[in-house]
C-alpha cells in the first residue's frame, strides 16, 4: 500500500480517522503495519501491502493473531476487533 493511499482512508464503520504504525515498509510502500482507529479504537492489518478492512462479521481473530503476535503485538479480548488492551512484547 502506497503511504500516499493511507491519507485517503477513514474507519469503515464511524468515518474518523486512523493512525497507522508501519511494521516494515521499502520504497514508500507499507508491506506490513497496523491502523487503529482514533475514536472506535478498531484495529485493521496490512499484510503484503493490502489492508484488511473487512466488516466484523467477515474476520476471524483467531487468523489475525499469529500475525499480531509475529509483529510483537499481543491484542487482549477481542470485541468487535477493537483494541481493549494492547501490550508491546
Amino acid at each position: 500500500m502506497k503511504k500516499s493511499f493511507f491519507k485517503k482512508l477513514c474507519c469503515p464503520f464511524d468515518k474518523s480517522d486512523l493512525e497507522i504504525s508501519v511494521i516494515r515498509e521499502a520504497d514508500q510502500e507499507i508491506l506490513e503495519g497496523l491502523m487503529t482507529c482514533t475514536t472506535c479504537a478498531r484495529y485493521y492489518p496490512i499484510i503484503h501491502g493490502i489492508p484488511i478492512m473487512s466488516p466484523d462479521e467477515y474476520r476471524q481473530p483467531a487468523l489475525e493473531a499469529p500475525i499480531l503476535q509475529r509483529w510483537g503485538l499481543e491484542i487482549g479480548e477481542v470485541t468487535n476487533f477493537r483494541l481493549t488492551e494492547q501490550v508491546e512484547s
